[in-house]
């Protein structure tokens, strides 16, 4: 592991330590470092903000989660191994989720959710004519309803089981994506 990464992990313990205990709105960059014996520029070396790093220990974490469930036919799985995670770091999220400002979180999970709605929408519209404008509004639509969902389970406590909030999302949706891109694409 290089000495990079070593660092970034050791911030990234110092944050979620932190954040057991603590909003994310109260702490400080000092705090961070403090509470692993870093200097202040090591933090600046490696993040902008407490926001990046947060944003970072979650594309880090969820990456190996949902390794191969980026495509259409198994974005389920990819659904619940998301949900299931943020409920096994529920501390951590209902408080990156609660805290808002510049660089939060929020937009970063959009911005993630985004990226792999446009991987399905690319794949399930290869042999169609399809101005990119209307794949990101249908990407887009898609995006905030799950992002939606989520910071709601999230905000509410996380009470349904991920399992059934996946099977409600599917309920509403299923099929729906193919039908949409039907819709938009051009005639030959």
């Amino acid at each position: 592991m290089s000495e990079s990464l070593i660092t970034k992990k050791a911030l990234a313990d110092s944050i979620k330590q932190l954040m057991k205990t603590h909003p994310l709105a109260k702490i400080s960059i000092q705090k961070i470092v403090s509470n692993c014996n870093l200097s202040r520029k090591t933090f600046y070396y490696h993040f902008q903000d407490k926001f990046d790093l947060v944003n970072w220990i979650f594309i880090t974490e969820i990456s190996k989660k949902i390794a191969n469930c980026n495509h259409y036919e198994n974005w389920t799985e990819g659904t619940y191994r998301t949900l299931e995670y943020l409920m096994r770091n529920k501390y951590f999220y209902v408080n990156a989720f609660n805290t808002p400002g510049q660089n939060s979180f929020d937009e970063c999970f959009y911005n993630f959710c985004f990226d792999i709605l446009m991987c399905a929408i690319s794949e399930l519209s290869i042999n169609m004519i399809i101005p990119s404008i209307d794949k990101k509004f249908i990407a887009d639509f898609y995006t905030h309803a799950f992002v939606g969902i989520t910071i709601q389970w999230v905000k509410n406590g996380m009470k349904d089981s991920p399992s059934d909030l996946v099977e409600g999302i599917n309920n509403v949706i299923e099929g729906s994506m193919p039908h949409a891109l039907n819709k938009y694409k051009t005639q030959d």
